[in-house]
Formats: C-alpha cells, sequence, structure tokens
C-alpha cells in the first residue's frame, strides 16, 4: 500500500528541488543595473548613461544595444562583433556617443554621450540580446542663463520708469518673474518667449517702478524640473535719471563733437578743390598769352 503514495511524494519532492536550483542559479547569475535616478545634463554637456552587470561578467563580445523611443524608436549605439556598427545609429547620434571598449570585460557597458542637445532628453534603454535583458536610464536636459535688465522708458510726471528683463538660452522653457525689494510678484506685462532654431529658449518681459529714494527691483528667471534659478537686481532712485540725463548729455555732446568735425573736413575739402580750379584757370591763361 505505502508503494501507491511513493509516486507523488517523489514527483513534489522533485518539483521543489528543481525549484530551488532554478532560483539559486537565477539569483547567481549577473544583473543588469542602470539608474534609479534621472541623468540632468546642461546642454552642450558630455555625460555618462550609467548600465553595467551584477556581478561582472565579460560582454566584450556579446552584442550590446542602447536604444530610445521618445521620439520613436531610434538606435544610439550598437556594438556587435567587436566593434561600433556607426551605420545603424540615428543620424542625430553620430560622432557623439561611444562605450568604454576596455570596461566590457568587467561588465561596464555605461554610454558616453557628448555635446548633449535639448533634443536628447528622453528614456535610454542598454539591452543585450543573448541575454534578453535590458535596464533603462532617464536623461532630463536643462540649459539656464543670467536675465539683463535694461531701461526702456522715463515718465518724469509721474516719477515712474519702465524696465525690460531678457534671458536666453533656457531649456526647458522657463518661468520670469518680476519682485520688489521685499520678494513680492511686482504686476508686469506678459511674458515673451521665442524657441530659437538650438531649441533654446529666450524670455522677456516688461514692468513700469515708481522711482523711490531706495527701490530695489528683481528679474527672476527659474526652471523648476532642472532646479535652476537666475536673477538679476537693479537700484532704482531720483538719481537713477540725474545719471540718465548726464549719459545722454555726454552723448549730445559727442555727436556736436563728431558733426563739427565732419564740417570742418568738409570746409577744407571744398577750400582745397576751389584753390585747385583757381590754379588750373591761373595756367590757362597764361598759356592762351
Amino acid at each position: 500500500m505505502n508503494i501507491l503514495f511513493i509516486g507523488p511524494q517523489l514527483r513534489t519532492t522533485s518539483a521543489l528541488v528543481v525549484h530551488l536550483l532554478l532560483l539559486l542559479f537565477s539569483t547567481g547569475q549577473s544583473k543588469l543595473i542602470g539608474s534609479s535616478q534621472p541623468i540632468v545634463a546642461t546642454v552642450g554637456d558630455d555625460i555618462i548613461l550609467p548600465c553595467h552587470l551584477e556581478p561582472v561578467m565579460d560582454v566584450a563580445a556579446m552584442t550590446l544595444e542602447w536604444t530610445t523611443s521618445d521620439q520613436g524608436p531610434r538606435f544610439v549605439f550598437v556594438w556587435r562583433a567587436g566593434q561600433d556598427l556607426v551605420n545603424t545609429k540615428h543620424p542625430s547620434y553620430k560622432g557623439r556617443t561611444s562605450l568604454f571598449s576596455d570596461e566590457l570585460k568587467h561588465g561596464n557597458i555605461s554610454l558616453k554621450l557628448s555635446e548633449v542637445k535639448p533634443a536628447d532628453e528622453g528614456k535610454y534603454q542598454c539591452f543585450i540580446p543573448k541575454r534578453n535583458e535590458a535596464s533603462f536610464v532617464e536623461l532630463v536636459v536643462g540649459a539656464a542663463a543670467s536675465p539683463v535688465i535694461s531701461l526702456t522708458g522715463i515718465d518724469g510726471d509721474k516719477d515712474r520708469v519702465a524696465l525690460q528683463c531678457e534671458s536666453k538660452g533656457w531649456y526647458p522653457e522657463p518661468e520670469l518673474l518680476w519682485l520688489d525689494a521685499e520678494g513680492k510678484n511686482l504686476s508686469a506685462g506678459p511674458t515673451e518667449t521665442v524657441r530659437g532654431p538650438d531649441d533654446l529658449y529666450t524670455v522677456s518681459s516688461r514692468v513700469t517702478v515708481e522711482k523711490r529714494h531706495s527701490n530695489y527691483i528683481t528679474c527672476r528667471v527659474q526652471q523648476r524640473n532642472i532646479n535652476q534659478i537666475r536673477e538679476t537686481q537693479i537700484h532704482t532712485s531720483n538719481g537713477f535719471v540725474n545719471i540718465l540725463s548726464s549719459v545722454f548729455a555726454a552723448t549730445v555732446s559727442l555727436a556736436v563733437c563728431i558733426l563739427f568735425i565732419i564740417l570742418l573736413v568738409f570746409f577744407l575739402w571744398k577750400k582745397n578743390v576751389i584753390k585747385s580750379m583757381r590754379r588750373q584757370w591761373n595756367e590757362s591763361d597764361h598759356a592762351k598769352q
């Protein structure tokens, strides 16, 4: 009777043993690891997208692929038969991606991306076809620049000045704020945004403020996604107009001097021309006599 129960017990035990062996085998295999945190890069930088096998395993003889699918499937880099398959790369990545070939024997498949562009932003996949294993790295691209404040007008009757703030070379699109001396938002005109052919943004805005004995105005440009803030401060006061008047007077004086020099040169040139013509007439008269 006991023999009847040996078969099922043996099958159950065998299944458990096989399951444990598979579990031990799988835990002993190398695992492809990317980055759990986004990689933040500035436009123009050279950066590294991390990807490696752990524990270490030689992958130099394997096919290795880096792709991105944010704007359609694109091959960023393909390593096969010990060489870089340049012709498989998307044109926008040619000449800008490479692996550390000496590190492949240590399982390091990290990708170097040179001269980062705004269009490079997105999710990248590190893939080993033979092992059917992939890992992902997210790239966040940013660019920031300090704003410039300029005077655009003066209202002497109302004792007010108009200011413009402009900042070029941002990515992604930032926001522009005007702040008073206490850090409170000022009511300003709408922010004008222009995106250039290089995908970088230029933002500008105007505000009209009162001239006071001590009035500090700040133009702040910020992009929260890349945690970047740039700001410029200007001091407006009653003496501000006097300085501008002095600059204006100096400009007028310079213009008058230049005009005087031009007139003087013209007068001397005309005098020489008349003198030369008289000399020619005299020589002509002598020749006739």
